[in-house]
């Protein structure tokens, strides 16, 4: 048997950091939505288990091989072969290793479907704070630390730029740049349509020059997603988002792409 699904990135359209807790975690309050630009990963039972990589070097302990790890403490699962292809960037804020564990915790529960859902959902959270919306899809607002998902409806396509500038970002440096800014604890906006993240006031300045030539060239919003580096705007039509990626001279990662109902998200063949 084999087993293929898509991986999706994700944007932030909001996100509103909390004041460090007496765990010493940011608590968070954010939008998430999937989007197509995505990863794709096969899984199949084989004689030997083997991880390979297309697209990126990832190092030998990696989201995928910890939600292995995690989930055969409770599962004896039989040896797999892991296929993965990289399309999204790294160090950009998109969740690249978040959703390719997601996407891999979806297969498993394919592969022995009477393991309890509770199982992959607890797995998740122990991997990523952001692979819990992965396994949720869609649009989804989450509180806690990114693992208290409230799913929404789908919205409508919309079609949208994604680009990376030549700096990365380290989600610790970033949250240590922002713990020394003082700054207001936002409550959820009354319009999802509103775009806001506390990183753009420490985001590297590639990224702010990105979200002002998104909106200059004809996006209608703009803004970082997670911590960073990359930026997304959105765009009225198709053809206006090819336009717009062509004029990005400078982002080592440019990519048009358009927002995900839950349904298409989820999709394992």
């Amino acid at each position: 048997m084999k087993w293929t699904t898509r991986c999706p990135a994700k944007i932030n359209t909001f996100l509103a950091v909390g004041p460090v807790d007496s765990r010493r975690y940011h608590p968070i309050r954010t939008i998430f939505q999937a989007v197509s630009l995505a990863d794709e990963l096969t899984v199949e039972i084989a004689e030997e288990p083997r991880l390979e990589v297309e697209g990126m070097v990832l190092p030998a302990e990696n989201t995928l091989t910890k939600t292995l790890r995690l989930y055969r403490e409770l599962i004896d699962l039989p040896p797999l072969k892991i296929q993965l292809r990289k399309e999204i960037p790294a160090q950009a804020g998109l969740g690249g290793g978040s959703t390719d564990a997601a996407g891999l915790l979806r297969i498993l529960q394919r592969i022995e479907p009477d393991v309890p859902w509770d199982h992959a959902t607890n797995v998740a959270a122990a991997v990523g704070a952001d692979v819990p919306f992965f396994l949720v899809g869609g649009l989804a607002k989450a509180t806690g630390y990114g693992e208290t998902l409230e799913p929404l409806p789908n919205g409508s396509r919309q079609w949208l730029v994604i680009a990376q500038p030549a700096e990365s970002c380290s989600t610790v440096a970033a949250y240590q740049a922002l713990d020394a800014k003082p700054y207001p604890w936002r409550d959820f906006p009354a319009d999802l349509q509103e775009l806001y993240n506390d990183f753009e006031r420490v985001a590297p300045c590639g990224s702010l020059d990105l979200i002002e030539r998104l909106q200059i060239h004809g996006c209608s919003r703009a803004g970082l997603t997670g911590s960073g580096s990359a930026v997304f705007g959105f765009c009225p039509d198709e053809a206006t988002a090819e336009s717009v990626a062509a004029k990005l001279e400078g982002a080592v990662f440019v990519r048009v792409c358009h927002t995900l109902t839950r349904e298409e998200s989820l999709w394992i063949s």
